[in-house]
């Protein structure tokens, strides 16, 4: 879901601040002149929103901690891995000790200089058994942290994982001001480009620039007003009468009118953003695999792409890993429409025909309500009734998500295919959004996290990709590419192309 950062940096996944925080970037073009006010229509925020990363998960809040927040490292636009708050980092040979050295004089809009023990209290903020945060899955392989002065920590992991610095780039782990040894969220404090002015949950955001921030290369606006318009229409006329400067998450099916718009950019970034439609395997009759084969088999792809995204992306093979991605399965067949087999899944799980209720709304992904609809017809070649429920945009993620049994959803994807599965597919962590537990998948999960030989760990995630696809909950129908909207009157990082 998520946000996940805002995908693959053009390829591969996790362009952090480029996409998802991209008001915060914009004017790193040569030419445009820094300063003034940046508005930003969001289609997504809130009410029950909170400055505690641990619970972020969706659009506004992942750009609201890029704002305000500095991480460890960060996968940059050009794919490589770069320090924020971590200078340099190293690894033990066999990859299960990591030593961070800190930026020395990086300070929190307060003015307390940022050091290893804010490190080591903001990952703690995610670990032990009552945490709830979406990232306990993926610092829980910490078996110890350990402060050497006040600018280096040193981890120490239960098993080795080569992908470790990427960990610590994820949108939930901030580094943040400790008190009294805990990481003090509620104080909206941080050591980011901007400062928070104002904050409304699911209403607006107000940043304003801090000055003593440590990179002159990012922070060009006075100030940040963050707005939640859900609504795509009113998104969308929101750039047209000029109410606000950029809009994430353009309406695919009125694009084209945008584009002929006079002063008005359209973006398109490609990466790991995918959309899915994710059934509870705990709950009847989501339970039996031929149920979930069936429906598997009775989607359009093609269809959904060319109708839902308007080519603006790239058919899913029910499996999270993108094609860019460093291990994707090139070689795994792709899943077509197929009414027979659909049948033939049904026939399997001893049933003639099958109703089932998809809940969907548009906040899920842009689109997804009319997706929900074009599911449900090819879904009744196949003897599926598929009901689509429309639930409402405010409150889709705490009241629908991750509870409803079958419903829409989408997500941002992460830089890694070890990062990814940890996430969301791994039994037991948080954000497993279908309960799904297969123990092979999660034996090779272990193993290949802490494979140092390329060729076996690409096997490995390949086999991975093959149990998600042929047993896993979700469905993976498409991939979409990022498309926004900005005024002519914003400059534009080089890596971010015009369509």
């Amino acid at each position: 879901m998520s946000t996940s950062n805002r995908r693959q940096f053009l390829q591969t996944s996790a362009a952090g601040a480029v996409a998802l925080a991209a008001p915060f970037n914009f004017a790193r073009a040569a030419g445009p002149k820094k300063g003034g006010v940046m508005r930003m229509g969001k289609a997504h925020g809130q009410t029950v929103d909170s400055l505690d990363p641990a619970t972020h998960e969706n659009g506004f809040t992942l750009a609201l901690t890029h704002g305000i927040h500095n991480y460890l490292t960060e996968v940059s636009a050009s794919g490589a891995l770069a320090g924020q708050v971590a200078e340099s980092w190293e690894a033990s040979a066999d990859a299960t000790s990591w030593t961070f050295k800190l930026r020395r004089g990086m300070t929190y809009h307060d003015g307390r200089e940022v050091t290893a023990d804010d490190v080591i209290a903001s990952i703690t903020h995610h670990r032990g058994e009552k945490s709830k945060s979406a990232a306990k899955p993926i610092v829980s392989p910490i078996k110890e942290m350990q402060a050497d002065g006040k600018h280096t920590v040193v981890f120490h992991l239960e098993a080795g994982n080569a992908d470790f610095p990427y960990i610590v780039s994820d949108y939930h782990l901030p580094i943040m001001p400790s008190k009294d040894g805990k990481a003090h969220w509620q104080s909206g404090i941080g050591a980011g480009a901007y400062k928070i002015n104002k904050f409304e949950p699911g209403v607006r955001l107000d940043l304003d620039k801090y000055a003593g921030y440590w990179d002159s290369g990012r922070g060009h606006f006075e100030q940040i007003q963050m707005i939640t318009i859900v609504d795509p229409a009113a998104r969308t006329n929101a750039i047209i009468t000029g109410e606000v400067d950029a809009i994430d998450r353009v309406d695919l099916k009125t694009v084209h009118l945008l584009k002929r718009r006079k002063g008005i950019n359209i973006h398109s970034i490609a990466g790991t953003q995918h959309y899915t439609f994710p059934m509870r395997t705990n709950v009847a009759p989501y339970n039996d695999n031929n149920v979930r084969m069936a429906l598997k088999h009775a989607l359009d792809r093609k269809e959904m792409v060319a109708k839902i995204l308007q080519g603006f992306g790239v058919i899913g093979n029910d499996h999270p890993i993108g094609p860019g991605q460093r291990f994707f399965a090139k070689d795994l067949e792709q899943r077509t429409y197929d009414p027979d087999k659909a049948k033939h899944y049904l026939e399997k799980a001893g049933l003639d025909s099958l109703s089932v209720d998809l809940h969907v709304a548009d906040a899920a992904f842009a689109g997804a309500v009319d997706a929900g609809a074009l599911f449900a017809e090819t879904a009744k070649a196949c003897g599926i009734n598929m009901q689509v429920i429309r639930e409402p945009n405010d409150g889709y993620w705490s009241n629908v998500w991750n509870k409803k049994a079958f419903c829409a959803c989408y997500w941002g994807g992460r830089p890694t295919a070890d990062w990814m599965f940890s996430t969301a597919y791994e039994a037991g962590v948080a954000w497993n959004d279908t309960a799904w537990e297969h123990a092979e998948f999660n034996q090779l999960l272990q193993v290949a996290r802490a494979e140092l030989d390329e060729g076996k760990r690409r096997q490995m995630y390949a086999d991975m990709q093959g149990i998600v696809r042929d047993e896993g909950g979700v469905i993976v129908p498409m991939f979409a590419s990022y498309v926004f909207a900005t005024s002519d009157k914003l400059g534009l990082p080089k890596t971010m192309a015009s369509n």
